[in-house]
Parts: C-alpha cells; sequence; structure tokens
C-alpha cells in the first residue's frame, strides 16, 4: 500500500466556529446513522410509479436498445471486483482528519451505489416489462457489486455498514419516471466523470494512492457509464422527456446534482489534498466531462465556465459551512443562524437556475463512448 501524502496546505479549510465538516466514524453504528442520515447533501433512496415504468415501450430506438442489453449480458466486470491482497495487509493507521473523511467518502459511496440496486431491484420485482426486467435485473447486479465492494473496505476498518437494515428504515423519496431518469442518469455519468477524474490523477502520481480501493476505479467507472447508456435510451425512447417545460426539469437537476457534489467535496479537504487535488478544480472538470456527455440527451447545459457559475456555488458552500456552524452552536440563535443560511442557499441555486443556459441539437444515435 503506498505512503500516504500529507494534505497540501492550501487544500485545507475550516468551518467557521471550528466545527468538523465531517463527524467522526468510530464504529458501524456511527457509520449507519451517518448512512441513514438525510440532509441536503446525503444520498437518497428512491421508489417511483412502477405502472408507469411498466407502460415503457423501448420499440422505437430498438437498434440502440439491443445493443446495449448484449452489452449489460456479456458482463465485462464480473470478475473485476475480486480483492487482491493488499486488501489483506494491516490496514494504515490513516491521519485522524483524512480518516474521518475518507470513511464519509465511503459511507457516502456505499449507500449512492446500494440506493441504486435497491430502486433497479423494487422496479424489476414490481414490472412486468421483459425489457424492464432484464435491464433492472442488471443494473441491480452491478449496483450490488459497487455497494458490497465499498462495504468489504468499510469493514476492514470494522466501520462496516448493515445495508439489509438501511434498506429497512432509510427514508425513501418518491420520484415519477422521468425525475428518475434526469437523475439517476446524472449520478451514474458524474459518477463515470468522477472515478475517471480520480483515476486519471492517480496514474500520474501512483505514490498518493493512500488506499487500494483507487485501484479499481477504471474499470469501475465503465459500469456506471453503462447505467447512464441505459437512461439515455429510455429517454430517447420518449422524446417529449427532452421538450417543453421537461427543459426545465434537466436544467433543475443539471444544477441540484452539481452544486450538491460542490458542497460535499469541499467537506473533504483532507482526502483531496492527500489524493494531490483541490476540491474546486476536481468538480469543475468533473462539470466539463459531465457536461460533454450529457448532450447526447439534453438539449440545454449549463454555462458552467461563467465567473457567476462558481460565485453561486462558492456562495452555496459558504452558507451550507455557515449552517454547519450554526447547527452545531445550537439554541434559538443557531436555529434562526441556520434558517437564514439555508433560505441564502435556496436563494442563490434560483439566480444560477434563472441564468441563460446552452441550447444545442440531439444526435441522431444517442449511444456514446467513455474517451474521457
Amino acid at each position: 500500500m503506498s505512503a500516504i501524502l500529507s494534505p497540501r496546505p492550501d487544500s485545507i479549510t475550516a468551518v467557521p466556529g471550528g466545527v468538523p465538516f465531517v463527524a467522526p466514524i468510530n464504529s458501524s453504528d456511527d457509520a449507519f446513522n451517518q448512512a441513514r442520515a438525510d440532509s441536503l447533501i446525503s444520498p437518497k433512496f428512491y421508489t417511483t410509479d412502477f405502472e408507469a415504468m411498466d407502460r415503457i415501450d423501448v420499440s422505437s430506438v430498438q437498434a440502440e436498445w439491443d445493443q446495449l442489453i448484449s452489452e449489460f449480458r456479456s458482463d465485462a466486470n464480473k470478475d473485476h471486483f475480486e480483492r487482491d491482497d493488499a486488501f489483506g495487509a494491516e490496514v494504515m493507521a490513516l491521519p485522524e482528519g483524512l480518516r474521518d473523511e475518507f470513511f464519509d467518502f465511503l459511507i457516502s459511496s456505499a449507500t449512492s451505489e446500494y440506493s441504486g440496486c435497491v430502486l433497479y431491484a423494487d422496479i424489476r420485482a414490481k414490472v412486468k416489462n421483459p425489457e424492464m426486467r432484464e435491464l433492472m435485473g442488471y443494473m441491480a447486479r452491478d449496483e450490488s457489486r459497487h455497494s458490497g465492494f465499498i462495504n468489504r473496505a468499510l469493514k476492514d476498518f470494522n466501520v462496516g455498514l448493515d445495508l439489509p437494515a438501511l434498506r429497512r428504515t432509510k427514508a425513501y423519496t418518491f420520484f415519477k419516471p422521468k425525475f428518475i431518469f434526469y437523475a439517476t442518469y446524472l449520478s451514474e455519468k458524474i459518477g463515470y466523470a468522477r472515478y475517471i477524474t480520480i483515476h486519471r490523477t492517480l496514474e500520474q502520481h501512483p505514490e498518493r494512492r493512500f488506499h487500494p480501493i483507487f485501484r479499481w476505479f477504471e474499470q469501475w467507472c465503465l459500469d456506471e457509464f453503462r447505467h447512464g447508456e441505459a437512461f439515455a435510451v429510455l429517454m430517447k425512447a420518449d422524446p417529449k422527456l427532452q421538450s417543453g417545460v421537461n427543459k426545465l426539469w434537466i436544467r433543475f437537476f443539471l444544477l441540484a446534482v452539481f452544486a450538491t457534489m460542490y458542497v460535499r467535496d469541499h467537506t473533504r479537504p483532507y482526502m483531496f489534498g492527500a489524493l494531490g487535488m483541490k476540491p474546486d478544480e476536481f468538480g469543475f472538470q468533473v462539470f466539463r466531462i459531465t457536461t460533454a456527455i450529457s448532450r447526447q440527451i439534453f438539449p440545454i447545459s449549463l454555462d458552467i465556465e461563467h465567473p457567476a457559475f462558481r460565485a453561486g456555488l462558492e456562495s452555496m458552500r459558504t452558507s451550507f459551512e455557515g449552517v454547519q456552524a450554526a447547527q452545531a452552536r445550537g439554541g434559538l440563535l443557531g436555529k434562526l443562524q441556520a434558517l437564514g443560511g439555508n433560505l441564502k442557499i435556496a436563494a442563490t441555486f434560483v439566480r444560477l437556475f434563472l441564468r441563460p443556459v446552452h441550447r444545442h441539437a440531439l444526435p441522431d444515435d444517442v449511444r456514446v463512448v467513455p474517451a474521457w
């Protein structure tokens, strides 16, 4: 296992009032409580209208669908998620700040992957549509592997998650199928962009790879990419999902996913410092990749390079830090300050939502290849 780099001083910031970004994780109970918690930046569990999912017709995109399903059937990563001797080595004692943030990263990632597994498995179990059943079965298979692989890494530190209990006890959010498509497409594609960006960085600097799990990211992210392709094909099968008022929903989900990632990653300065990255630079590289990919199915994209976009994300980040500090302070004053901070976040989100966007024609062929 490679040595850990000390975080760069310019990558470390402090929450107002000295409040730590992430709570210490010292036991499986701590990890479980964090995974089950519901906050602005925590992964969600979803349910949907299963009858509407059952009515989906992919005949208008049959050629693309058949190619996609063939790729899922081939199961290119069926042997990928096997641990090697590096995982059997003595677990390195991570510095406190890095340890807590790395645990937070693993818990959030495992929860997000398991959320996909639960959603896809539920759809498969509750619809009769053979195309949906087959697709959702393959994607649930992949997400089960991903969440289990991460959870085994947590168990190495004795902070593993009880995933079946999480499924029973975590709150669920209901989304119509089209919202599932928008949100999950972006989640899968941004997951690809995140993993490949980390992989490319560590490819150049293997000494910064402080845990063996990072060596799995290159092949792993291809599963994420393929899952996104599935939702792109489903959206192409229903053209109204890219027109009319739905363009506003696309804009909303693009902004929500980008803002959530930006704020969440800034709660992990020690981890990004150890990887030799700055969260803002990492975030915008991920946004660029995700924006380039999403042109396959979205007729609009956010103007992420405009200074006002970066300034808005920074405003939401600092407001969120203020909310954390106010909540830790407690009392009536703390509650009022937290409310004010949340209102400021909402107002900033609205301003960014109303900014002009780029518009472009959709390609004839919805499929793209993972070329980043």
